[in-house]
C-alpha cells in the first residue's frame, strides 16, 4: 500500500528535513518536522511557515465556454468577482448536499484554476471538465502575519499581494502563479510553480531561516482554530452549505447551478442541525465524531477536535439540534467533559502589522 501512495515533487525534500511522513489524500505527506507540530501553529500564528499542499487538487479550464460553465455549475456567483482574483464557492450534488468546497482562481479572460480537495479531484473533473494539472504543478503555501514581510527578501512585490487576488509573478526568475489564499486564519499566500522549479523555490524559502517548515498537524490545528470547515468532517454528501452556515458562498440570484432547485427547499429547514463551536475549560483535547449531550440527551456530534496551542483548552466543532444551549457534555471515551458553545472563528485573524497591504 506504501508503494501506491504518490509523492510531491518535495517528498525527498521533505524525508531530508526529517519529516514524519504519513498517507493522505493519497498521497505520502508530511506531518510534522522535528520541531513538533505544536511549534509550528505557534510560529504560524505568531511569525511565519510554510506547507507543502501539492496534494490538493488543480483544474485548469479555459476557452470562450469556461466562465459559463463555472457560473452554471458552481453555488458562488463568478461575476461578483474579475480577472486576477479568486473565489471560496461550493459544488453541490443534484440534491443540494455538498460534493466538494472549492477555491477558483480566476487567471486570466478566458483561463480559470479550479481547486478542489485531493481526494475530490477526480468528481470535480467529471462534472466540469477541464485538464487535471495536478501533478505536473507544486503548491507552497506561507501562511503567518509576518509572511509577506519575510518573502519581501526574495521578491520586494510579494509585499503587495492581496488577499482573494492571484497574480503571475516571477521569483528569482521562476514565474509563478501567486494568490493571497490559505487555509490557516492568517495572512500570506499560496505559491503555483512548475514541479521542476519546487525545490529551488522551497529551499531559498527555507534558506531565510525565519519562516518554518509546518506538516499537515499544524495546517489541521490552525484551520479548526480558525473556524474553517474540512471536507469530510464539516462538509459532506450529508451537509448543505446552510448547514455549514456558509450561505454566503450561496447566490441564489443566479438563475441556474447544480442543486439551486433543491436548496431553495432545504434554505428554511428549521429542523436540520447547524454547525456550532465548542470549547472545554480544561487541555484535553476534544476529537471528532464524539456524542454532545444537554441534560444526558444526545442533541450532536462533533465533526473536528483538537487542542487549540493558542487558547490552551479543548476545541471543536459540532453539528447540534436545533435548540437554545448553554453548558453542553462531550462523551470521551466514557467519561463526560463540559463544554461551552463558542463563537466561530475561535481565534481572530492576527492582522498584519508590517506590510503595506492587510487582509481585506
Amino acid at each position: 500500500m506504501h508503494n501506491a501512495l504518490k509523492e510531491t515533487a518535495l517528498h525527498d525534500y521533505h524525508v531530508k528535513l526529517g519529516a514524519k511522513m504519513v498517507e493522505f489524500g493519497g498521497y505520502e505527506m508530511p506531518v510534522s518536522y522535528p520541531q513538533g507540530t505544536l511549534k509550528e501553529h505557534l510560529a504560524c500564528r505568531n511569525n511565519a511557515v510554510i506547507f507543502d499542499v501539492s496534494h490538493l487538487g488543480t483544474v485548469e479550464l479555459s476557452g470562450n465556454g469556461a466562465f459559463d460553465k463555472i457560473q452554471n455549475l458552481l453555488t458562488n456567483n463568478l461575476a461578483k468577482i474579475g480577472v486576477s482574483q479568486t473565489q471560496y464557492t461550493h459544488l453541490l450534488d443534484d440534491n443540494g448536499f455538498v460534493t466538494d468546497d472549492i477555491i477558483v482562481w480566476w487567471i486570466s479572460d478566458e483561463t480559470f484554476f479550479v481547486m478542489p480537495n485531493a481526494t475530490n479531484t477526480d468528481s470535480v473533473v467529471s462534472v466540469l471538465g477541464g485538464n487535471d494539472i495536478t501533478e505536473s504543478r507544486s503548491i507552497l503555501g506561507v501562511q503567518g502575519p509576518r509572511a509577506k514581510e519575510h518573502l519581501a527578501k526574495i521578491e520586494p512585490k510579494l509585499l503587495d499581494v492581496k488577499s482573494n487576488h492571484t497574480y503571475k509573478m516571477s521569483i528569482a526568475g521562476v514565474e509563478c502563479q501567486i494568490s493571497g489564499t490559505g487555509y490557516t486564519g492568517e495572512d500570506g499566500l499560496e505559491i503555483h510553480v512548475e514541479n521542476e522549479f519546487a525545490s529551488d523555490i522551497f529551499e531559498m524559502i527555507i534558506n531565510l531561516e525565519t519562516i518554518l517548515p509546518a506538516g499537515l498537524g499544524a495546517r489541521d490545528t490552525l484551520r479548526l482554530e480558525a473556524g474553517l470547515p474540512l471536507y469530510g468532517h464539516e462538509l459532506s454528501s450529508s451537509t448543505t452549505p446552510y448547514d455549514a452556515r456558509l450561505g454566503w458562498v450561496v447566490d441564489l440570484n443566479k438563475p441556474h447551478f447544480r442543486g439551486r432547485e433543491a436548496l431553495l427547499e432545504l434554505k428554511n429547514n428549521k429542523s436540520r442541525r447547524k454547525l456550532f463551536g465548542l470549547a472545554s475549560s480544561t487541555k484535553r483535547p476534544l476529537r471528532d465524531n464524539l456524542n454532545v449531550l444537554s441534560d444526558g440527551s444526545l442533541v450532536g456530534t462533533t465533526t473536528s477536535g483538537n487542542f487549540s496551542p493558542v487558547l490552551n483548552v479543548g476545541i471543536a466543532m459540532a453539528y447540534l439540534d436545533d435548540g437554545d444551549y448553554n453548558d453542553l457534555d462531550v462523551e470521551i471515551r466514557g467519561q463526560i467533559e463540559k463544554v461551552k458553545i463558542t463563537k466561530l472563528p475561535f481565534v481572530k485573524h492576527n492582522r498584519t502589522k508590517n506590510t503595506k497591504n492587510e487582509r481585506q
